[in-house]
């Protein structure tokens, strides 16, 4: 059932615009003899078509949609405004303001019926392509949430590699990662900024694959040279990693 709000003074042109309504189908009139309390019912109500009359008290017309357009999730929504067949200024005012279509009095029957059927249409169109848009916001975000996922996976499995060579490196990562992560907290960076930390922080040692065993699991103290090239899994996790286009690899 469409909702039609239908604004006018005159007692005489809202009993003519409910018939028309009525005559429809499928359509309620929703009539209001003053402008301020229809703009308060459409303001809290969500109507599928709103038919206003220019020369009105308190709220004419051009304020009336001027003020609708101002109200949260109204600025779409179709206007019909009803004006005198020599109001060109007015119409032109009113299309600069938001009005949708235009009534001319006397208002035509026919000329009614295919004008509210095409604004009618028309915001069956606009809702269902926001209901689309909205659909495929959620539809991205499980995606990306799906992707994030396996990144996290990834960091996890290319951590456990470097832990497989380095029993010391298991628990070590995961401090590493947690005092990185308080840093970065503790320097106020974005909040953003802080979980990438925390999530990337546990690949600093990954670069260990590439260290030769008998250095890597030395038990005693490395000669110079052999803490030269320990020094150097640094330089081959860069390299491991360099080039990705994900952000926290």
């Amino acid at each position: 059932m469409n909702r039609i709000a239908i604004i006018d003074d005159s007692d005489i042109n809202l009993v003519l615009l409910k018939a028309l309504v009525a005559k429809l189908g499928d359509c309620e009139a929703v009539l209001f003899q003053e402008s301020p309390k229809g703009l308060a019912w459409c303001s809290e109500n969500l109507p599928d078509l709103i038919i206003v009359d220019y020369m009105m008290p308190d709220l004419d017309g051009l304020e009336f949609i001027t003020r609708l357009r101002k109200i949260p999730d109204r600025q779409e929504l179709p206007v019909l405004m009803i004006t005198a067949n020599d109001d060109k200024d007015v119409r032109y005012r009113a299309l600069g303001i938001g009005a949708t279509d235009f009534l001319t009095k006397p208002v035509d029957r026919m000329e009614f019926s295919a004008r509210v059927r095409n604004l009618l249409a028309l915001n069956t169109s606009r809702r269902h392509l926001a209901d689309r848009a909205s659909w495929l916001a959620e539809e991205v975000a499980k995606a990306t949430a799906a992707v994030h996922a396996g990144e996290q996976e990834l960091l996890y499995r290319m951590s456990r590699a470097a832990e497989f060579r380095d029993p010391e490196t298991g628990m070590h990562i995961q401090r590493m990662a947690h005092f990185s992560h308080l840093i970065a907290a503790e320097l106020a960076l974005p909040l953003a900024d802080q979980k990438l930390i925390l999530q990337a922080a546990p690949m600093h040692d990954v670069g260990k694959i590439g260290i030769p065993d008998a250095i890597l699991l030395k038990p005693g103290k490395l000669t110079p040279e052999e803490f030269a090239i320990m020094k150097g899994h640094a330089k081959l996790g860069f390299e491991l990693l360099d080039g990705s286009e994900s952000t926290v690899l």
